[in-house]
């Protein structure tokens, strides 16, 4: 069993700052990719952020240079700072990661944390 639990949602007014944990436990031997999405009332759920096990990162235009993510492998955590948030940005956020247990690998999301960005 794998757990992804997120923190640090809330309220924002635009041009604040956010910052987004999550962190993996369970019988984990390794894990790849990890990412956060994000879904807003009425809209699909989109990637807003990923980063391989490498360190490579790849942002969607919407939040490139505002939005940074980072991960420690040896504590099996990924955050999202996020800066300079918009009214936009208002969804709920979803961690995800590609996690290999003893007998392959498994994809996992978290329970979604909100965040709301006041105009």
């Amino acid at each position: 069993q794998v757990q992804l639990v997120e923190s640090g949602g809330g309220l924002m007014q635009a041009g604040g700052s956010l910052r987004l944990s999550c962190a993996a436990s369970g019988r984990i031997r390794g894990i790849t990719a990890m990412g956060w999405y994000r879904q807003a009332p009425g809209k699909q759920r989109e990637l807003v952020a990923a980063v391989t096990s490498g360190g490579s990162t790849s942002y969607p235009d919407s939040v490139k240079g505002r939005f940074t993510i980072s991960r420690d492998n040896a504590k099996n955590t990924v955050d999202l700072q996020m800066n300079s948030l918009k009214p936009e940005d208002t969804a709920v956020y979803y961690c995800n990661a590609d996690v290999t247990l003893t007998f392959g690998s498994y994809n996992y999301w978290g329970q979604g944390t909100q965040v709301a960005v006041s105009s």
